[in-house]
């Protein structure tokens, strides 16, 4: 085998996990051509990775049917050895139906498995063990034809990445703002954070332009200087040179988490309405989950979250104890 394509077009931390197919086909193929399929926006994810020939986008903001059939059409017309759907959604599998590759792999809860060459279950809720990752659970689709070892995901920043995201004094960086609101820390309990740090460190909010003002409400509270808003300012991969060098790294279960997994930097990841045994947890040498001590019969109340607590208190984030993410030498 020599063509390889990975379709994931899911959101940004989907696409950050995804890379770990990448890294482990290069392995066993280092003379591949590995092609991937995004959605649009995503694509500056991969940049300057040295394993991917080329990234296909998929605009699914305008004319998404029509664009969706030109994509499938495009993969059909590169006659690919393998396709690899991470995605068990209709669309991604009817990409991966059309394809007419040699050997299709996904997951039996793809409507078009039934078409996949290889199909593997999908099962959500196991354990913390790394084998109930999700990452692991996208590496059985190609175990055939590499091993059962485990292989994480890694990004490529550039030297310029690198300059755009360095900071001159020790900080620390918190992410703040997640897709759903279930899953993000609350703001006051991110206040009562930020007061605990020493003031001697630099705290330094990331995100995306959308989270900017969310960045703005926090630091408004916040009762030290030293702080600084950083949402929108940055790259995805400007993003995660920073974090590699922050001495910690705060975040949701969300896209920071596997951003900060995937450049191997130290991380403290916040669960709140979701669970680590989901299997989304973070893979970094130096990574700490922080949850609410009490067992709350409501959690989890969903995979992904909700637009709000459906019991209206959000003990799940508000009991959590911020003394548990401090360092040991910060107490």
């Amino acid at each position: 085998m020599n063509k390889f394509l990975v379709i994931q077009t899911a959101f940004i931390g989907d696409v950050i996990m995804a890379t770990s197919v990448v890294e482990k086909l290069i392995k066993f193929y280092p003379e591949a051509q590995i092609d991937f399929v995004v959605r649009n926006g995503n694509e500056g994810l991969l940049r300057n990775n040295p394993h991917i020939n080329e990234v296909i986008i998929w605009n699914k903001k305008k004319d998404k049917n029509k664009n969706l059939l030109q994509v499938s059409m495009e993969i059909r017309r590169r006659r690919y050895d393998r396709v690899i759907n991470l995605q068990r959604f209709l669309s991604t599998g009817l990409m991966t139906f059309i394809s007419g590759a040699k050997s299709t792999a996904g997951f039996d809860k793809n409507p078009l498995s039934m078409f996949f060459t290889i199909k593997k279950p999908h099962i959500v809720g196991k354990s913390r063990e790394r084998d109930a990752h999700e990452v692991s659970r996208y590496l059985s689709l190609i175990e055939d034809i590499t091993d059962q070892e485990f292989v994480g995901p890694k990004l490529y920043p550039r030297e310029i990445d690198y300059e755009k995201g360095s900071f001159d004094k020790p900080y620390v960086t918190i992410a703040p703002s997640s897709v759903w609101y279930t899953k993000q820390f609350h703001k006051d309990k991110w206040v009562e954070l930020i007061n605990k740090i020493p003031e001697e460190l630099s705290v330094i909010m990331i995100g995306g332009p959308g989270d900017h003002d969310l960045c703005d409400e926090i630091a408004e509270k916040v009762e030290r200087g030293n702080l600084c808003n950083w949402a929108g300012r940055l790259s995805f991969l400007q993003s995660a040179a920073l974090m590699k060098s922050a001495l910690m790294n705060y975040v949701n279960d969300s896209a920071p988490q596997h951003m900060a997994s995937a450049m191997n930097a130290p991380v403290t990841a916040i669960f709140c309405s979701t669970v680590p045994e989901f299997g989304f947890g973070p893979l970094s040498s130096n990574s700490k989950i922080v949850e609410v001590e009490e067992k709350l019969e409501c959690r989890p109340c969903g995979i992904h979250g909700h637009k709000k607590c459906p019991k209206k208190h959000f003990k799940c984030s508000m009991d959590i104890n911020t003394d548990l993410m401090l360092l040991d030498d910060w107490k």
